[in-house]
């Protein structure tokens, strides 16, 4: 892994800390307004995989000769929904209801690429709620303002504590990166 100059190409903070956690020197690098958009008929469970890929493709003109680009998006999957950011607070509000009392899948495409490879996944945690109140959920929109999680929330804060009855699957991909998956996928670079 010595060979290459890691990029992380997101400014998510708990994307920084979990990539961090593995002990890789990266920097972050940004593009404003790449295209997130998918084709309605991918199925569900190929669309952050599918983004993924499209933020790598965007960074591909820029990248160094030695560097290596790491590119994510996670979606939250409800029956056949997908669950991007709440719009609002309204919208969070009604993502939380959707998802409270049911088992939904959290998946993460993550893309690595090179001047010459590319490897790409999606790893997906299945996670159950209890029945959440009204009040509950108004008090976690209100104080946690989760407008920039997709599915309106994040595990690790209040509502996670109080509502996630299971997890089937990688705890760090439902907080946005499969750091394990990661590890492994780079190894084989």
């Amino acid at each position: 892994m010595d060979k290459y100059k890691f990029v992380l190409a997101s400014n998510s903070p708990r994307r920084k800390e979990l990539l961090a956690g593995l002990g890789l020197d990266f920097q972050v690098r940004v593009i404003d307004g790449i295209d997130e958009s998918y084709p309605a008929s991918l199925p569900v469970c190929d669309v952050a995989q599918f983004i993924a890929q499209k933020k790598a493709q965007a960074y591909r003109a820029t990248m160094a000769p030695d560097e290596l680009i790491i590119t994510a998006d996670t979606v939250v999957i409800v029956g056949s929904d997908i669950l991007g950011k709440p719009k609002d607070e309204a919208d969070a509000v009604r993502m939380l209801r959707e998802i409270s009392g049911r088992t939904h899948q959290v998946t993460t495409g993550v893309c690595l690429t090179t001047a010459t490879r590319q490897r790409s996944f999606s790893v997906t945690t299945d996670v159950t709620f209890k029945l959440l109140t009204d009040d509950e959920i108004h008090h976690y929109v209100t104080i946690y303002r989760p407008f920039d999680k997709a599915g309106a929330y994040g595990i690790q804060e209040w509502i996670g504590y109080i509502g996630v009855t299971g997890l089937n699957g990688s705890y760090y991909n439902v907080m946005g990166l499969p750091v394990q998956r990661i590890y492994t996928e780079l190894q084989h670079l």
